[in-house]
């Protein structure tokens, strides 16, 4: 009888022999990169995935998904797609999320992605079969609800970074609707509602333009301050401007300071609290709308939080008003729910690991996405999968340069930051400065490609 094939090899299911194959975790834009790479690299691997297609968080529909009906990038559609599978002419300049969804459904159509996933399929555990290089053994729920448990030579993990609600606890208790921004879906939710946004990221200012709209007042609470980038700057997404001319960070950050104050004024006399850190050490907000709506009094700032007390926020400038929402956009945090904390190398906040991908022991683990840069984009984490890919391969021919990269990352290293002094926060702590990451990442790949460094 014939074995049913993959494009990597034999399919595994028809043997229950996954011993050749590296179980890769997510669907979403880097489980997809890594996808692509390990077939360009003819890598064995089996894909697991919770929802039922591809595309992770941008599926609105997925279980795991934290969009909002009104959510686009806050990256131009340039700076953030695929180099080698441009989007469409008609996507807009800032998608949409069902653009993005509909997006890394081709992409996973024309790369032949789709049948090297299961999906509707959770992974429960995953358990090292001993020291590097031994494999690892992964337990997982199929649709039916069956367990199931194989051995593979490796473990890719790429089930993102925003799905595990950061819920801050507050003193006292509210007496209105509590909710986390990770289940906010519509802004028909603040109809004739008080509402009050806790924290200033991209996600709070986007929901709180929503509440403007919708609600019947909005405030918005802010610990610190923010820098805020428009979209467009003369008539242009403001992220494709620069880039011609490499500026060092002292000039680059006096230019664009200059240009913002162009483009948004001084926010702190609409009431937004200064930032105490200088531009580019904290992801800014991309977002003009929320200025302009301030500038004509549809939002009020609010200070940091104190106390609830019933329907009553109790501010800590002593100040206090009345609520019947209060919705936290005040992030997420790293989670990894199938596996030990201790085998990922986690420090502090986050796993410290040579490039943010690779273990310092083990060549049989890799964390993908785990990374954030302004301006990154998806092409910089494809460039993450392609490293990976070609180590993983380099290790198998024997490459020097394999080695090489197998011996720098086990001596010790930091992360990429190149020099800057991000703000101490978690979500800061997988932050690192592009050029250094992408430079780094890209010599490695050349040297992979070309066998030696």
């Amino acid at each position: 009888m014939d074995m049913p094939m993959t494009k990597a090899g034999p399919d595994p299911s028809a043997t229950g022999d996954f011993s050749d194959q590296y179980a890769l975790v997510g669907a979403g834009p880097m489980g997809l990169a890594m996808a692509k790479t390990l077939i360009e690299q003819g890598i064995a691997f089996t894909g697991f995935e919770l929802n039922s297609d591809v595309g992770g968080l941008w599926d609105i529909d997925g279980p795991k998904s934290t969009m909002y009906e009104t959510a686009h990038l806050i990256s131009s559609k340039k700076m953030t797609e695929f180099a080698d599978f441009p989007m469409d002419p008609e996507v807009a300049e800032y998608p949409s999320h069902r653009e993005l969804k509909s997006y890394f459904r081709k992409f996973a159509e024309h790369f032949g992605l789709y049948r090297h996933f299961r999906f509707k399929t959770e992974v429960l555990s995953a358990l090292p079969l001993g020291k590097s290089g031994e494999g690892w053994r992964v337990t997982w729920r199929e649709a039916d609800g069956k367990q199931k448990s194989a051995d593979f030579a490796g473990l890719l993990i790429a089930n993102g970074t925003l799905s595990e609600p950061n819920m801050p606890v507050f003193k006292g208790s509210f007496a209105g609707d509590l909710m986390h921004s990770s289940g906010y879906r519509n802004p028909d939710v603040f109809k004739g509602k008080r509402v009050l946004i806790i924290g200033a990221g991209n996600s709070g200012c986007d929901i709180a333009v929503d509440a403007i709209h919708h609600g019947k007042s909005c405030d918005i609470s802010m610990r610190r301050g923010y820098y805020f980038v428009p979209k467009y700057v003369f008539g242009r997404p403001a992220d494709t401007m620069g880039g011609a001319i490499k500026l060092p960070m002292w000039l680059k950050r006096r230019v664009d300071g200059m240009i913002l104050k162009w483009f948004t004024g001084d926010p702190a006399k609409y009431g937004f609290p200064k930032p105490d850190y200088q531009l580019y050490e904290s992801h800014p907000v991309v977002n003009s709308l929320i200025l302009f709506h301030a500038g004509h009094g549809d939002i009020t700032v609010r200070p940091d939080i104190d106390r609830f007390d019933g329907h009553t926020v109790h501010f800590k400038d002593g100040s206090q008003a009345d609520y019947d929402i209060a919705l936290a956009a005040t992030g997420y945090k790293l989670h990894y729910p199938f596996i030990e904390k201790a085998l990922l190398n986690w420090q502090g906040d986050a796993p410290h690991l040579f490039l943010n991908c690779l273990h310092p022991e083990r060549d049989d683990l890799f964390v993908l996405g785990m990374v954030e840069a302004s301006g990154l984009g998806w092409q910089g984490r494809h460039e993450q999968a392609e490293m990976v890919a070609r180590y993983i391969a380099g290790l198998k021919k024997g490459i020097m340069a394999a080695k090489a990269l197998r011996e720098e990352k086990a001596a010790g290293f930091t992360r990429a930051t190149g020099g800057m002094n991000y703000i101490d926060l978690p979500r800061m702590a997988y932050y690192v400065d592009k050029a250094t990451y992408r430079n780094a990442v890209t010599s490695w790949i050349a040297a992979l490609k070309g066998g030696g460094k």
